[in-house]
């Protein structure tokens, strides 16, 4: 299908997603000043909708003074604690599904979702892609780790969407040599325009690609790494195997499309999507973010767990979205199997979907048939959901893996600060 069908059968299948689209292009044309205008109306708009439809907020916000660093942080233990409050009360639930993460940070959590909220990211992400030189209608392929999001009905598992949209996805779960071989083939074949994948699952691919001494299509114009921290030596790899430029995204999945890497380099704050801060706490600078636009379940100040900073100055590109650099986040680790497969963190994350009762969690591989996970969690789990585990955990990862969970009062952090939440042999 040539890019102007696609993507003329794309507007006609999504036209609300293509309005956004319009609409947060016009953004960037403003200018840092008359953008920051608009952050700060949006942020005081989204704050008196919290505070007038969203019952966790209405008993917390009233005595805003139109400041926002007066405004309370919202946990992840809040969320977890407060899920129902949180969402809009006039929500219609027939509507409204809920997702799960399995936490970056070593906290799984559970939110509230919409199409609306759908329908905003994907805009958002072709925003994003769009900073590279990639245009409505080319292909894009999806290297991705989460199983929910590539199976029927998830973000990326639209079959006939993705045709008409130019989209393919692998699930990015697993890194056999057979597998990256397979990806490699598709690359060659399918000629896409861009990568978008977990940092490990690209530079996988881009080790494989250098030892089979195999050629990326001249295609490529550029691939984006997100869900982990991105490597200076990681990205070194890609654009040697790959043979086109290495962009990073920052986003999560409760507040996707945070921050958007440019052609010169510079990672770029959405703040008409969402308000970002920098709080210096216990030695390192976390991030607070707000999402301007979710009106169904609002996270205002909202901690993620990762740290890095915003930066003053303006980026060659020309663009008024303020700079900002990662700090060490999402330090992730693969797991090798007795079978001799290598597993993506994703894949025992999964496991504690809706287990919101976990305070936090750390998986640690003792042996390559022994798994520990250890929890932080006011009661033991039930017998027959820490047998569920063991068995989601045999049946996913290896027969021959033994599970031990075991209770704990805390779990360290690394030298960095940092909370790593699967921990392999290597």
């Amino acid at each position: 299908m040539i890019p102007n069908m696609r993507l003329w059968l794309h507007r006609r299948r999504y036209p609300g997603r293509y309005a956004r689209l319009e609409s947060l292009l016009h953004n960037q044309a403003l200018s840092p000043e008359a953008l920051g205008d608009y952050q700060r109306e949006a942020f005081a708009a989204l704050v008196r909708h919290a505070t007038a439809h969203v019952p966790y907020y209405a008993q917390r916000l009233g005595g805003w003074e139109d400041r926002p660093e007066s405004l309370p942080l919202l946990t992840k233990e809040a969320v977890r604690t407060h899920l129902d409050d949180l969402l809009n009360r006039h929500a219609e639930r027939s509507q409204t599904g809920l997702g799960h993460t399995g936490g970056s940070t070593g906290q799984p959590l559970a939110f509230w979702y919409d199409e609306i909220k759908h329908e905003e990211m994907r805009a958002g992400m072709m925003r994003g892609f769009m900073m590279s030189g990639w245009r409505p209608g080319q292909k894009v392929l999806y290297l991705w780790g989460a199983r929910q999001d590539v199976g029927k009905g998830g973000v990326f598992g639209h079959r006939l969407a993705d045709a008409i949209a130019g989209e393919r996805t692998v699930a990015a779960l697993e890194y056999s040599e057979e597998r990256l071989a397979g990806w490699t083939r598709l690359i060659r074949r399918w000629r896409p325009v861009l990568l978008y994948g977990y940092a490990s699952a690209l530079t996988q691919l881009a080790r494989h690609v250098i030892d089979q001494r195999q050629a990326m299509p001249d295609s490529l114009l550029g691939a984006y790494s997100t869900a982990e921290m991105l490597h200076d030596d990681q990205r070194a790899l890609m654009r040697e195997a790959f043979g086109c430029r290495v962009f990073n995204q920052y986003g999560c999945r409760e507040v996707p499309n945070i921050a958007w890497e440019c052609r010169h380099g510079g990672m770029h704050v959405m703040s008409d999507l969402v308000q970002l801060e920098s709080a210096h706490e216990d030695g390192e600078n976390r991030l607070l973010v707000t999402s301007l636009t979710n009106r169904l379940m609002p996270f205002i100040r909202y901690d993620l767990g990762d740290s890095g900073r915003l930066l003053e100055g303006e980026c060659p590109c020309g663009s008024p979205f303020p700079l900002m650099e990662m700090g060490m986040c999402r330090q992730n680790d693969l797991i090798l199997t007795p079978g001799g497969r290598r597993l993506h963190p994703a894949a025992f994350n999964r496991l504690l979907y809706g287990l919101t009762q976990i305070r936090q969690y750390q998986w640690r591989q003792e042996t390559p048939e022994r798994m520990v996970l250890n929890l932080v969690c006011p009661e033991r789990l039930p017998d027959a959901v820490a047998g569920e585990l063991h068995a989601a955990l045999r049946r996913e990862a290896d027969p021959a893996m033994t599970l031990e969970v075991r209770y704990v009062q805390e779990i360290p952090r690394t030298a960095s600060g940092k909370h790593r939440f699967v921990i392999g042999l290597g």
